[in-house]
């Protein structure tokens, strides 16, 4: 039985927090009531233009932390410092995450390494940091793993990509089942499974058959609901669960044909750019950590 929450006077930490969905996460836990916003990215002056932006929403308390979530010890010296200027947080949202297309041997190993380390370790390395925390504490939390359409079949030209997010899903539901399994129910793992959205980072892609790309909006009001009501797993549009079906019962020369030649999956990314320019990297903290700060919200 799924119990809903509200994230009124709770604490939400959000990865890839200064723009796209991130910011949407974050507006939406504002204007709930959320006590403290929590943001990390890597992106210095997006997170502090987001932070003045979203702080005028509501009353919440807003928290910033510029790093690179690839990065092992930064996530390690951000989460610690989340837990001192902030709390342990009720809800955390992985959302960060890159993409590289290319054929498999166009990428190079930084492509491989920061496509892994970013959509794959970073979410285990984020939630790692802060689960035990959450189990301790009787009361409920809830973690959401964004992971992709991508994740439950194959594409061309985004191999790597495909592979990431592959993990991510049987990451995310063997850790939901984990919690269950050893009685710490109040902890509840939501898995989102969406196909391409319309937030630039996919640009240039194009959605299979019936399968257009979807708003940011749609899809976070979506993943926002099934999350605070505890919800295994997130699948949008309605042709990923489809597509997911067809897969498993279909040989495989005829799931090629299908996804290949009829719902045009292995073609999606012949025409993708991506977005214009890399987003820059956080300008490091004196300590050569990551950077923090805070500001308390006012009403609108």
């Amino acid at each position: 039985m799924n119990v809903g929450i509200s994230v009124s006077e709770r604490t939400v930490l959000i990865t890839g927090g200064a723009m796209g969905m991130g910011r949407l996460y974050a507006e939406r836990a504002v204007s709930e009531g959320a006590k403290a916003v929590i943001l990390w990215d890597r992106d210095a002056k997006a997170l502090a233009a987001s932070a003045a932006e979203i702080q005028s929403l509501g009353g919440s308390r807003i928290h910033t932390y510029a790093l690179d979530v690839s990065s092992l010890e930064e996530v390690t010296q951000a989460a610690t410092a989340t837990m001192s200027d902030a709390d342990v947080p009720d809800v955390l949202i992985n959302n960060a995450g890159i993409v590289r297309s290319a054929y498999f041997w166009d990428h190079t190993d930084a492509d491989i390494d920061a496509v892994m380390q970013v959509n794959t370790l970073a979410p285990m390395h984020v939630t790692r940091s802060f689960l035990p925390r959450m189990i301790e504490r009787p009361t409920p939390a809830r973690i959401l793993n964004v992971a992709s359409a991508s994740g439950t079949l194959s594409v061309p030209k985004m191999s790597v990509y495909t592979a990431s997010k592959w993990a991510v899903i049987g990451w995310s539901d063997s850790v939901r089942l984990e919690l269950e399994e050893a009685g710490h129910g109040h902890v509840r793992v939501t898995t989102l499974i969406p196909s391409y959205i319309k937030t630039g980072m996919f640009e240039g892609a194009r959605g299979p058959l019936l399968t257009p790309l979807m708003e940011p909006e749609y899809v976070v009001n979506r993943a926002w609901t099934a999350l605070m009501e505890g919800k295994a797993r997130v699948q949008l549009p309605w042709t990923v669960p489809l597509g997911s079906a067809l897969r498993g019962v279909l040989p495989q020369p005829v799931w090629d044909v299908v996804a290949g030649r009829v719902f045009q999956v292995y073609r999606s990314m012949d025409h993708f750019t991506g977005r214009p320019t890399p987003r820059p990297d956080a300008a490091p903290a004196a300590n050569g950590g990551p950077s923090r700060t805070s500001a308390s919200g006012t009403t609108a």
